[in-house]
């Protein structure tokens, strides 16, 4: 069923929203709490017929509901200040006000020389707009191959369109600009001038029979650098599934070094010449070096950041992150830390419920709370607005693991480690696939994941904590003693007081099975 309303088209069959002729990206379950607010625009509904329609009753925190909507109006371009479409009704919940019609408005007059359509091709293209963020412009790939197989490097190329439209941290430019380039050779400073864009993603799709082999890489369209390239052979057994791993992978790969490149930019401003994002990036590249000290480095960076700018999202988020990355690694005092965290989250999903950063942490925040299902509906939220985003699946391990649910939690960082195999977060990554195998009875394995993130990051704690208690458990009673005296130099505050107090086990078995490896291993 379609239903129509000022110039948009809500296809609840195809489960599409259009204005006017372009396709909006709407997350599922926002498009869910669209239809069902149209569907029922003749009464108000409350925050109960919401849960139980979308949720099937499950509990939900405010703030996911409060995203939702707020996603849903920036959707149909409504926005909660305006409401001309979707209205709060005080204490009572929502209502469509939206006027719905069974056919689209008539378009206007083919006459209408003003019209955007009559432009001649040949006119000059107005300057892009000055953007606070970084912008990147996905290439149509090229098919080298059969004609008939078009379809195939389209496909890709309008999935990583998607993806990384989903991540708000740079601007992605729509797929009729980009793909206005299709079949041309045209240099790649000439590309980014006319599309506004300082990043180029471009590659190939290469079918043989059952095989495919897909090249892509990334560019800085001022240097004309390529700043990342990879290439992916895969067996074709599943057209679809190749299709979403190979953009999930492409992804996972380009955003971080998007950043870093960023980064670069930034490093070489005056102090007094960086903006909010500069200061942003600047803090990201601390936040990933993974000590106390940068960590600390990175806060105040994302405090001068808000103090410029109180409403830059990004901001908050990351701070949020940051504040709960110490609670992680025992660097500071739950009781300060959690309530800074859930205040800067919180502040994150009001200037961007699309965020995944910001529910990345929000989710953090009520892990450590004890709230176990808000914390789960946070992070499959996180992983449903940037699926490529591998931070948010090594914190679903944790949270999954802490649960008992070690399997789900293990396949989860095994993704992140797919995605994002360079990542420098990844010694953190194989300290959660230690923890989840510990949790599961597989003491070996704990050992052998836990060592290779010691490998990767000598300086984390959560990998220590794993290796002292899975060797105490598997009987290595010399390897769990040198792992305890290498875990206090790396948190100088452990002890099974810290144990008790600050990791959320939600099962009492869990948590005194990891409570007695310990004492094994000689911590009191």
């Amino acid at each position: 069923m379609r239903f129509f309303f000022s110039d948009q088209c809500l296809d609840t069959d195809r489960r599409e929203l259009y204005r006017g002729s372009q396709r909006i990206d709407v997350q599922p379950q926002v498009f869910d709490v669209l239809v069902y607010l149209v569907q029922n625009s003749d009464r108000v509904i409350s925050k109960d017929d919401l849960i139980s329609a979308i949720w099937n009753g499950r509990i939900v925190s405010e703030s996911t509901l409060t995203s939702r909507i707020n996603a849903a109006r920036k959707a149909i371009g409504d926005n909660g200040l305006d409401q001309k479409l979707i209205r709060t009704i005080p204490r009572k919940g929502f209502l469509f006000v939206g006027a719905l019609r069974s056919r689209p408005q008539a378009e206007p007059s083919e006459r209408d020389d003003d019209t955007p359509s009559q432009k001649r091709a040949d006119e000059p293209h107005s300057a892009p707009l000055a953007l606070d963020r970084p912008a990147v412009a996905v290439l149509p790939f090229k098919n080298i191959g059969e004609p008939e197989q078009d379809y195939f490097s389209e496909g890709i190329s309008d999935d990583i369109i998607t993806a990384l439209s989903r991540i708000r941290w740079f601007y992605v430019i729509a797929r009729n600009s980009s793909f206005n380039y299709r079949g041309q050779s045209v240099p790649l400073k000439e590309v980014g001038e006319q599309l506004g864009v300082g990043y180029v993603v471009e590659g190939s799709v290469r079918r043989d029979g059952e095989r495919v082999r897909i090249s892509a890489q990334l560019s800085n369209v001022s240097t004309g650098i390529h700043i990342w390239s990879e290439r992916y052979d895969r067996s074709l057994a599943d057209v679809f599934s190749v299709q979403d791993e190979i953009t999930q992978a492409i992804v996972g790969a380009i955003e971080p070094q998007l950043y870093a490149a960023e980064n670069f930019r930034a490093q070489r401003k005056t102090p007094d010449s960086m903006d909010a994002w500069d200061l942003v990036v600047r803090a990201l590249s601390y936040y990933w070096r993974v000590t106390r000290r940068d960590n600390m480095v990175a806060q105040a960076l994302l405090e001068k950041t808000i103090s410029i700018d109180p409403n830059y999202g990004q901001a908050h988020g990351l701070l949020a992150a940051s504040h709960m990355f110490d609670v992680h690694m025992g660097w500071t005092d739950i009781k300060v830390a959690i309530p800074a965290a859930e205040q800067a989250a919180l502040a994150a999903i009001r200037a961007d419920g699309e965020d995944s950063w910001a529910h990345y942490a929000l989710a953090s925040v009520y892990l450590f709370t004890r709230r176990f299902e808000e914390s789960f509906a946070e992070f499959e939220l996180a992983l449903r607005l940037n699926p490529s985003f591998s931070p948010a699946r090594a914190y679903y391990c944790g949270a999954l693991s802490f649960c008992g649910e070690w399997e789900k939690g293990y396949m989860a960082v095994r993704h992140a480690l797919r995605l994002s195999p360079r990542d420098p977060f990844a010694g953190v990554y194989f300290g959660f696939a230690g923890f989840a195998q510990f949790i599961g009875g597989n003491y070996e394995a704990a050992i052998q994941l836990a060592r290779e993130g010691i490998r990767l990051r000598g300086d984390y704690a959560g990998a220590h904590r794993v290796l002292t208690a899975a060797a105490a458990m598997a009987g290595y009673d010399q390897i769990a003693r040198d792992a305890l005296r290498d875990l206090r130099r790396s948190q100088p505050s452990i002890s099974l007081a810290w144990i008790t107090k600050q990791m959320p086990f939600k099962r009492d078995a869990e948590r005194s099975r990891y409570l007695e490896a310990l004492r094994r291993a000689g911590l009191r």
